[in-house]
């Protein structure tokens, strides 16, 4: 005897949508894979475009440094000079500028030390007269940075460069009584 034809066409149906839904899954992976590729291909511009001006940034950043270092040694009687006043209004501009483009001071005197931001340097004679030598120290004031030697920067979070500081510790004060 002859299969029933409907039995065939009702097989090659049920197959026929395996299939589809096979090729449909397929395509939905497929679909998946490509929007997990956008959405990484877009990181990775987002940082590029981030990090791409980094060098400039860090080039700078000397200049913001050296005109701050300059701004200190003004004599009080010069501070309201109109030229005292438009250097002051170009490192703010310069001081404007990077932080538009995502650098951020490190902040530093009366925080605690973190190494991850900070580097530590000697005490020397210069920060002598930090603390004086009849003062006791607390130790919860230990690790305290109490001086900042040079300043430090982050871009966009990153550490660009750390601040380099001088740390508040019982052997800083015992140099200092010597």
């Amino acid at each position: 005897m002859k299969k029933p034809k409907t039995n065939n066409k009702s097989t090659k149906i049920e197959k026929d949508c395996e299939n589809c839904v096979e090729y449909l899954n397929g395509w939905k992976r497929a679909q998946a894979d490509y929007q997990n590729l956008v959405k990484e291909s877009e990181e990775r511009r987002k940082d590029y475009v981030q990090y791409a001006n980094a060098n400039m940034i860090i080039e700078l950043l000397p200049i913001l440094d050296n005109f701050k270092s300059a701004f200190s040694q003004i004599p009080d009687n010069e501070k309201d000079s109109p030229w005292v006043i438009g250097f002051g209004y170009i490192k703010k501009q310069l001081e404007d500028f990077l932080g538009q483009n995502g650098v951020e001071v490190i902040k530093t005197v009366g925080e605690n030390f973190d190494l991850s931001l900070h580097e530590a340097v000697e005490n020397n004679a210069n920060t002598q007269n930090i603390a004086s030598p009849e003062s006791e120290i607390n130790k919860a004031d230990e690790g305290v940075i109490i001086k900042e030697v040079r300043a430090g920067y982050t871009l966009n979070k990153k550490v660009i460069q750390v601040a380099k500081v001088i740390v508040q510790s019982s052997n800083n004060e015992k140099e200092q009584a010597e």
